[in-house]
């Protein structure tokens, strides 16, 4: 059976390419989602997150002119998480959207929780890009 999976979007009045060029650079990370890490570091070809007293691998979709910003979560637990993140036209500037899928076993008030979170990153990403 199919995990849920909720659709968490903002409109951020910028051009789809203009929000795309910063939210793809990884080392932008901590500044508008603290919810994820507080820092990010590259090793050759590799990108890595603190978060917490974690140091997280990320993989991220290679550039492209569709918008697609998905990453790939490595915990060192073993876990792996994907992350569909995309920004897309609408009407004078663009919606990014991320699909959190609720985990195994995650309460509603995890799930909930996790939105928010979620939710606050992006809201940050969009008062820096229409602040830039």
């Amino acid at each position: 059976m199919a995990s849920e999976s909720r659709h968490i979007s903002v409109h951020i009045a910028r051009p789809p390419a203009e929000v795309y060029e910063y939210a793809a650079d990884p080392a932008r990370l901590p500044e508008w989602a603290p919810g994820l890490c507080s820092a990010v570091e590259r090793d050759g070809d590799r990108w890595y997150a603190i978060s917490g007293d974690d140091r997280i691998e990320l993989t991220f979709a290679p550039d492209n002119p569709l918008g697609v910003l998905d990453h790939t979560v490595h915990l060192p637990t073993g876990e792996v998480f994907h992350n569909p993140l995309r920004v897309v036209p609408h009407d004078d500037g663009s919606e990014l959207v991320f699909t959190l899928r609720r985990q195994a076993g995650m309460s509603d008030a995890d799930f909930a929780r996790d939105s928010g979170l979620v939710r606050a990153d992006l809201e940050a990403l969009k008062r820096i890009v229409e602040a830039r």
